[in-house]
This record gives structure tokens, sequence and C-alpha cells, in this order.
């Protein structure tokens, strides 16, 4: 647990790692809290009706358990890849903590994903087996014949269909007790696949050690996490390591519950009213959220909030929205900083230091964070240069799965480099100025434009495409797509619209190009690299 002190320096002082030689997160996060505190609540789930059902930490541990004697005796063994296609529910949880236990390697899966994105991931990983539910039974059933090496789909709700498992069903008939594996801490648990700049995404893989990487992310924005009371909700996907990592693992390592609830959409008024009525304490809300939540309560009377606090990362909060969040929520709201392969390294917590609006914060204790030239070299203050994390670090990736290449490239001497820009001022803080890479920011969502344009390529109508990010103001990018089209072929209005539809459908929603521009050629160097940056200058 992070430790206390009057100041930042006296916390960072006094922080030391303490990893296991073996550890899983599974057992951490179920059987010791099952042992410690069974009775007590682990899960508030709230369906889409809002109808409400608890479960202890006890009960998780005993669902998570048959889970993973399930799995056994279809002949998974230590290693296979698991992967999990559900909205925040307790399915999902059960699922993760029972791939845990059984020395399994999790797959999470973001459930508004398009057949073409599932087909890509469970394949890479090799999953050979699947929990999902009916709407992501549709999507696997289209593509089923194109992974040889998913064996076993169970589904959720009592939809399951010939030459698939009902989850329920299995759960029922299992063992209540179930022997975790010995996992080093070191051991794979988990690959969360994150988009990169160019070809298909790549699979972050990491260890159990993983989740206590995360604490002292968790714990300083969130002002010494856990106190008495405290209940933790996001909007965010449990799909996304923000969801998984950020909140329902953390908050289980210490005993805290969670709400689920993930609308298929998010409401801003809808979040208001549900951390009233359950007394929410803890939230990570993206910022544009936030900012719908801003939009939605000008001249609007809110009801009563008993936040603690509130925590935001993706996209820099400037002094609107933080004065914004002092006056509606009662607290600041502390920024961090982090990805997909090595999170929460940097962040906030008001009452430690002075929030400085537009600074990510400073480094989280235990991290070794700095700005670095190319080949990994420390930068003085006030320099431009890359955000680079040293390793080793509890909470940084293995490696990227199938990637070796790419994971080499991944790090500059002792270094693994972010992929963004940025500063460090002679207090510490830490400032953002862009990014190294063509990655989009959107949403909260970080968008690669490979994956993006090979789904564009496969349109019949479209001979070249760009997609690069463009300024919005509510979420920071959007996607745009710059496109040739086929001989005899023209661009509009209506077709436009089509192209945007199909991406949707193959790929994701949050990854659809909100604009599209047809044109007679894309900017090329002269060994035919298309100049993204060109295209930025042109929005």
């Amino acid at each position: 647990m992070l430790p206390r002190g009057s100041t930042y320096e006296e916390v960072a002082a006094r922080f030391r790692w303490r990893v296991p030689g073996h550890y899983n997160i599974g057992v951490d996060v179920a059987d010791r809290q099952a042992a410690a505190h069974g009775d007590r609540p682990a899960l508030i789930f709230l369906d889409e009706t809002q109808a409400e059902r608890r479960f202890t930490f006890r009960e998780m541990a005993r669902l998570a358990d048959r889970f993973a004697n399930v799995l056994v005796a279809r002949g998974l063994q230590r290693g296979d890849r698991v992967g999990v296609l559900l909205p925040q529910s307790p399915e999902t949880a059960i699922a993760h903590v029972a791939a845990f236990k059984a020395g399994l390697v999790s797959v999470p899966l973001f459930t508004l994903f398009g057949e073409e994105a599932l087909a890509f991931r469970l394949g890479d990983s090799g999953a050979r087996a699947l929990v999902t539910d009916a709407v992501g039974l549709e999507k696997i059933a289209a593509i089923h014949d194109r992974l040889p090496e998913l064996a076993t789909v169970f589904v959720t709700g009592g939809a399951a269909t010939t030459g698939t498992l009902d989850f329920d069903a299995e759960l029922d008939r299992a063992r209540d007790s179930f022997t975790a594996i010995d996992t080093a801490a070191d051991d794979p648990a988990i690959i969360i696949y994150t988009s990169g700049t160019t070809g298909n995404p790549k699979g972050a893989l990491h260890a159990h050690r993983v989740l206590l990487g995360h604490l002292p992310g968790v714990e300083m924005p969130h002002e010494f996490f856990p106190a008495p009371g405290d209940l933790f909700w996001t909007p965010a996907d449990w799909a996304w390591i923000g969801g998984l990592f950020d909140v329902l693992l953390p908050a289980w390592h210490h005993g805290v519950p969670v709400l689920a609830y993930r609308a298929r959409k998010f409401d801003p008024e809808e979040a208001f009213a549900l951390m009233a009525k359950h007394g929410v304490r803890n939230t990570f809300m993206p910022p544009t959220a936030l900012k719908l939540m801003r939009q939605a309560s000008e001249g609007a009377r809110r009801p009563r909030l008993d936040l603690r606090t509130v925590a935001s990362g993706g996209e820099t909060l400037g002094d609107e929205l933080l004065d914004w969040g002092r006056a509606t929520f009662g607290v600041t709201i502390n920024e961090f900083y982090g990805q997909t392969e090595c999170n929460l390294v940097v962040g906030n917590n008001a009452p430690l230091f002075p929030v400085k609006p537009g600074s990510m914060g400073r480094a989280i204790p235990g991290h070794e964070v700095a700005v670095v030239d190319e080949s990994g070299r420390m930068l003085p203050p006030g320099e431009d240069g890359h955000i680079g994390i040293r390793r080793p670090d509890p909470v940084m990736f293995l490696r990227y799965w199938n990637d070796p290449e790419a994971t080499t490239r991944k790090f500059a001497g002792d270094y693994l480099l972010t992929g963004d820009m940025g500063r460090q001022d002679a207090a510490g803080y830490f400032w953002f100025q862009g990014r190294s890479d063509d990655v989009i920011t959107s949403a909260g969502y970080r968008i690669g434009p490979g994956e993006i344009e090979n789904c564009l390529m496969k349109h019949r109508d479209v001979a070249l495409a760009a997609v690069v990010g463009v300024p919005d103001a509510l979420r920071t990018e959007i996607v745009k797509a710059f496109l040739v089209l086929k001989p005899g072929r023209n661009g509009s209005p209506d077709l436009a619209r089509e192209i945007q539809d199909f991406v949707k459908v193959k790929l994701a929603a949050h990854e659809y190009p909100r604009e599209v521009e047809f044109v007679d050629a894309l900017p090329m160097t002269t060994t035919g690299k298309i100049m993204r940056r060109e295209l930025r200058k042109r929005g």
C-alpha cells in the first residue's frame, strides 16, 4: 500500500515494492478476500433495466472456482488463452478470475468490436475458449470457421446454441473448490490488445505481477485508496486496462466493492443518478464522459453526490474542467497517465501536492519516469523528448504477443518509450507535448490508424486509404479518413455514410471515421509510405 506522508517526497522515499516470487491475481482478489471477509459485498451488478444483484467475496470466489474446474475439465492447459467478450457483468469477473487461478491467459475483448476485429484478436492469440453472450455469439458465429483453435464457446444468459455450452449450466454442475495453479509473479496472465500505428493491433502480454504494479497508480490519484466506505464505479469497459486494472481488480485486492453497470451508450444524466442512488465514493471517469456531464449539468439541478475521489486519464484536462469538477463533485479531479503496455506511472494527488492544470502530474512512487532522447538518454528539465519508463517495472508488459520486433522497438536502452512526447519541469511535473507516432486519441481511446486503413481497403469502392486524427472539442480528436476511390467510382455523401457504417460493423463504433474526404491521391514518401503528417495539416 502507498505509504502516507505530509509531502510527496516523503511518500516516494518510503515506498518499497513488495512483489513475491509467486503470486496469482485470482488467488489475491478472490481466495484471500473470501478468507478475510467473505460476507462483504464484492460486486453490485445492475442489468440494463437497473435491476440489482449482489455478490459477496465468498460467492465470487466460489463461482470462479467452479468455472476454473469447467475450463480444466474441457481440456484447457496452463498457458492456454481464454477470450472474454462480455460487458461489465459478474460473468466477466468470474471468467477472468477463473482463468488466472487455472494458470490460463485471459484475453478481454470489447463488446462493440465487429467481426474483423474479433477474428484478428482471437486468431492472433490462439484462444482455445471464449465466454460471450447472445450478442457476441452472433458475431462469433460468422467467423468461427476462421478460428480453428477456438474449440469451446461458453454462452451466458441461457443463449447457448448447438455447438456451444451454456455457461450457467456448466457452473451449476461444477465443484465449488479448486486448487489454484502456483504461478510465478512473472508468469503470463493476460493479453490486452492495443492498436499500433501501422498494420494490425498488438497484444500486450502482462504477467500476474501487473496488478501489484497498478496499485500505487490507483492509490495515489484516489488519495490513499482505500478508505472506509469506499465504493468504486467506472463507465469504462472492463475489456480495457482502464476498467479492469484501474478499477475492478485493484478494488478487490483491497476488499472494496465495485458497482457494475455499463450502458450501451454513456448517458451523463444516468451517470449522475447512478452515483447518487448507490452512494458511489470513487470513480474513474474518462475525459469525454466528464465533458458530457458538464454539458448536461449546465443550468440543471443535480442529485447530491457523495464522491470522495474522481480520477481521469487518457487526455489532459484544462482549467475549466477542473474548476467545474470541484464545483460539481466537491473534489479535485486527479489526472493520471499511462498506456496499456505500462499503465498508471504518472498522476496527481491534490492533498499531497498542488494540481497544475494541463500537467499529467508527477511520477507515481515506485516508477522511474523520465524524458529521454531516442537513444534512452535522460534529458534535463524543460527539454522536450520521449516520455519513458525505466525497466524493470512491475506494471510493465512482458512482451508483444507474436511480435518480438515490435517489442524490441518499444525500448531505447533501459527505457520503455511510450510513444508520447513531453517535458518535465524543475518541480517534477510532466507535461504532454504530443505523440511521436500516429496513434489517435479519441474519447479516451487510443486508436491506431493501421487497422482502420486495412478495413477501409476491404470496401469494394476504395483503392487507397489513410486515417489521421483531427482536433475535436469534445473527443480531443476524431478519426478522419482520406480515400482514393477505384476508377469509375464517385465520392458522395451517401457513399461516405456507407463506408462509415462498413467500418462500424467490421471494427467498432469508436473506430469509424467521423469524417470522410475523397481525394485524387495521397501524399507519399519516395518509398511509398503515407505521409500522415501532411494529411493532418489539411485537417
